[in-house]
C-alpha cells in the first residue's frame, strides 16, 4: 500500500506499508519519508517493524530518524507472559495484558470496534473514537488528536497533528 504525505496540498513525502505472513506469523513493516521546511529543512524518516502471532503483538521495532541522525527507537517485545520495552536504549515499564492491536494496524485495517491502540513508537495506548461515516479518531497521550478515513474496510485518508506541523496521508490509487 502506497500514501502520499500532504501538507498544504503539497506532496512532502511518501508512506509505503507492506504485511506479509510467514510460518502463522504476521509482519507489518512500514517505512515513511518526509522533506519539509519548517523552520529550516527537514528530512524525517520513520520506520516500523511489528509482528502478530495469532491476533497477538510478538515484536515491534520502531526507528526514527531526522536529517540522517537517530531521533528515536523503541522497541518493544513480548517474552515470558510480558512485554519488555526499550525506548532510547533504556528500558522501560512492563506491560502485562496482551496487546491485539497497534497503531501500524491503521493502515491495514478499519478498526470497527476498536476503543484503543498500542502506540509502537512512544509504548502507551492511545483511544480510538468512532466518528460514523467510516472515520475513526485517535487520541495519543500527549493529547494530539488525528482522523482516519476508511472505504470499504481500507485507509483512504488520515488527518495527521505533527505538533508542529499537521498533514494528510492520501491512499494512491
Amino acid at each position: 500500500m502506497y500514501f502520499d504525505i500532504v501538507m498544504n496540498e503539497k506532496t512532502i513525502g511518501s508512506l509505503k506499508a507492506t504485511k506479509t505472513n510467514k510460518n502463522s506469523q504476521d509482519y507489518y513493516h512500514s517505512s515513511t519519508t518526509v522533506k519539509t521546511k519548517v523552520i529550516r529543512n527537514i528530512t524525517v524518516n520513520y520506520t516500523y517493524d511489528v509482528s502478530f502471532e495469532n491476533g497477538q503483538l510478538r515484536k515491534s521495532d520502531v526507528n526514527i530518524m531526522i536529517n540522517d541522525r537517530p531521533h528515536a527507537e523503541t522497541s518493544t517485545e513480548w517474552r515470558n507472559s510480558e512485554y519488555q520495552m526499550i525506548k532510547n536504549g533504556k528500558e522501560k515499564e512492563v506491560l502485562q495484558k496482551p496487546i491485539d492491536f497497534t497503531t501500524v494496524l491503521l493502515y491495514f485495517e478499519e478498526p470497527v470496534n476498536v476503543s484503543s491502540c498500542f502506540s509502537e513508537q512512544d509504548g502507551t495506548f492511545n483511544t480510538i473514537i468512532p466518528l460514523g461515516n467510516h472515520g475513526y479518531k485517535k487520541i495519543n497521550s500527549k493529547g494530539k488528536e488525528n482522523i482516519y478515513y476508511y472505504k470499504d474496510g481500507a485507509l483512504e485518508k488520515a488527518t495527521i497533528d505533527g505538533g508542529l506541523a499537521s498533514f494528510e496521508i492520501i491512499a494512491k490509487k
